[in-house]
C-alpha cells in the first residue's frame, strides 16, 4: 500500500485550514487517513504549522513519499531533516548524540527567526496604527481650525450692531 504524507482540507469557503495527514495513495483527498500528523493554518501571518516530527520521521523511515507541498512543511518544521540525521545515525557516519545536537542547534536558529518576524510585523503594525492616528489627529485639528473662524466671525458680527447701536445710543 503506497502511503502518502499530504493535507487534508478543513475550514470553511476562502478559509482554508489544513491537517497534515499519512493517506494511503489512493484515497480521496478528504477521506480516509492513517495517521493524523499535525495541523497547517495558511490565515495567520506568518503561518501556523503544528507537526508531529517523530511522527512524521517513523512515516519517512517506513517509505511514505510527501507531496509538495507537505514536503515544503515538513522541511518547515526540520522532520526531513531529522530522517537525514537517522540516516546519517544509521550508517555510522555520527552519533545519537550528535544528530540531536545538530538537530537542536538547526531547530533553536528557526525559531529565532520565526519570532524576529512576528516581532517584526507587531511593530509595523503598531507603527501603523501610530501614525494613522496621527494623520487623525491632524484632520481633526484642520476641522477645529476651520470651524473656529466661523465661530469668531458670527461673535463679530454680533458686537457690530452692539457698537453701532452704543454709537447711536451716545448722540441722542
Amino acid at each position: 500500500m503506497p502511503v502518502k504524507i499530504r493535507l487534508q482540507r478543513h475550514g470553511k469557503k476562502g478559509k482554508p485550514f489544513y491537517w497534515i495527514v499519512a493517506a494511503d495513495a489512493r484515497s480521496k483527498r478528504d477521506g480516509k487517513y492513517l495517521e493524523k500528523l499535525g495541523i497547517y493554518n495558511p490565515n495567520t501571518n506568518p503561518a501556523t504549522v503544528d507537526l508531529d516530527v517523530d511522527g512524521a520521521v517513523k512515516w519517512l523511515q517506513n517509505g511514505a513519499q510527501p507531496t509538495d507541498t507537505a514536503k515544503n512543511l515538513l522541511s518547515y518544521k526540520g522532520a526531513l531533516l531529522k530522517n537525514h540525521l537517522a540516516g546519517g545515525v544509521r550508517k555510522g557516519a555520527l552519533t545519537e548524540e550528535q544528530a540531536e545536537e545538530k538537530f537542536n542547534a538547526w531547530l533553536e536558529e528557526k525559531t529565532a527567526k520565526i519570532q524576529a518576524k512576528t516581532d517584526g510585523l507587531s511593530e509595523a503594525d503598531a507603527k501603523a496604527k501610530a501614525e494613522a492616528l496621527a494623520a487623525e489627529k491632524a484632520v481633526n485639528e484642520a476641522r477645529i481650525a476651520a470651524a473656529a473662524p466661523v465661530v469668531e466671525e458670527e461673535a463679530t458680527e454680533e458686537e457690530a450692531p452692539t457698537a453701532e447701536a452704543e454709537a447711536a445710543n451716545e448722540e441722542e
